[in-house]
């Protein structure tokens, strides 16, 4: 009776598969890890792509392209991006963080706003 408990446990669990957590959950985004396209999401919705660079500004936070069509998902006149505790801080204009993401996985990050509508950033370009 034991050995056909042990069994139907092992057979539930290889079943059920690995549970793995996303390491990289809460985890500062690295730049070299950043690099590259990134599109903006609201409520889901693919709004407008930006860029993420490893290279440094002269303030000191790593360069960010943002294209004008962004709405008003991002604050304008984003200059760069950096690190931050568990994630990611876009940087405006007056070398202030303007918009903090946390980390939710590899490939995306969320922003909780105020308006309850949350602001994410997924890797890659927008799908046509």
């Amino acid at each position: 009776m034991r050995a056909l408990l042990i069994a139907a446990t092992l057979v539930g669990a290889a079943l059920a598969g690995p549970v793995l957590a996303d390491g990289e959950a809460g985890v500062p985004l690295a730049p070299e890890d950043a690099a590259g396209p990134w599109t903006v999401q609201l409520a889901g919705h693919g709004l407008c792509v930006i860029s993420l660079e490893k290279t440094k500004t002269a303030s000191g936070a790593y360069a960010l392209r943002q294209p004008a069509d962004c709405g008003a998902a991002l604050p304008a006149n984003l200059t760069g991006w950096t690190p931050s505790a568990d994630g990611m801080k876009l940087i405006g204009q007056d070398g202030q963080p303007a918009m903090a993401f946390g980390r939710w996985s590899n490939s995306l990050f969320v922003s909780h706003q105020s308006t309850g509508q949350d602001v994410s950033l997924q890797r890659g370009a927008l799908n046509p």
